[in-house]
């Protein structure tokens, strides 16, 4: 999964708030707002209500303070109405993903309209969350996710682990069963995409505590949507999509490549959400004509 520059990891909204609020220790509050955290009070309350005692809360606040992203110091993430586990040194599922998430969502569906169980991979999966999301909104799928982060893959592990699915390790597709090769219904692909010199620009939080891999997509933010751009129509089944998050100054670029692959493009975008995903289908083969 990726960021962009000026998006802060953070995956809280106010309905993680799902109970009374604790009572909230005002030194907690204090210490938090004078860190920057501008939902204090609400972050505040998310502590007190996960830590078990005293001495574990104090801990908490520390490394909150330090600048750990609130997600990493929680534990989880909440994404897609799922709480995710997310562990230190994993990327953070970021709210915008739902965007991408809702998409294939609709995809998912309409594949599984056909008749068969929909088969879903999760590449660049990070901790899973859109791979978990996705079957727990389909029901029935075949899922499979990867990424070349060792630590990413464990915790992707745990996520994806309800709904049935593997977790592979590796870069992009190397990992995958090669029985998956023209059978994907659903691709999701969240990489990197900030471009090198931009990295510097983003929140502290991001850059000092999540992996480089999951932020830089190089030059221009687009050296792993091409690389999985150009692999993409081998494992895609006929009519299958792949989606993939980008950025807006980025999208004419992304569609291109996809163009250049053999899938036909389009654009997805959300005010709400402030995201842009760019989906390519592979075409319908035609009778008579040999799939790849």
């Amino acid at each position: 999964m990726s960021s962009s520059p000026s998006s802060s990891p953070s995956s809280f909204r106010s309905s993680s708030l799902s109970s009374p609020l604790p009572a909230l220790p005002s030194a907690v509050v204090t210490r938090l707002r004078a860190a920057g955290c501008v939902f204090a009070e609400d972050e505040a309350a998310l502590l007190v209500a996960a830590a078990r005692t005293p001495e574990c809360l104090a801990a908490m606040v520390e490394r909150r303070v330090a600048g750990h992203p609130l997600e990493h110091v929680l534990g989880w993430a909440e994404f897609g109405g799922l709480r995710v586990r997310v562990d230190p040194g994993v990327f953070v599922p970021r709210r915008r993903t739902e965007f991408l998430l809702g998409r294939a969502v609709a995809l998912g569906r309409a594949a599984a309209r056909r008749g068969r169980r929909p088969v879903v991979v999760d590449l660049c999966c990070g901790s899973g969350a859109v791979g978990a999301a996705l079957a727990a909104a389909l029901g029935t799928v075949e899922l499979h996710a990867c990424d070349i982060e060792p630590a990413a893959v464990r915790c992707a592990r745990h996520n994806v682990a309800a709904a049935g699915g593997r977790v592979h390790e590796g870069d992009l597709f190397d990992p995958l069963p090669v029985g998956l090769r023209g059978r994907i219904d659903v691709l999701t692909a969240n990489v990197p995409y900030v471009p090198t010199e931009e990295v510097g620009l983003l929140p502290p939080e991001a850059r000092e505590y999540e992996p480089l891999v999951a932020l830089d997509g190089g030059a221009d933010g687009l050296d792993v949507l091409r690389r999985v751009a150009a692999e993409a129509p081998r494992w895609l089944a006929p009519g299958g999509h792949l989606l993939v998050e980008t950025g807006e100054r980025q999208a004419e670029r992304a569609v291109a490549a996809f163009r250049r692959s053999g899938l036909l493009p389009r654009v997805a975008a959300s005010d709400e959400f402030c995201a842009t995903v760019v989906i390519g289908t592979r075409p319908p083969a035609a009778a008579g004509v040999e799939t790849l």
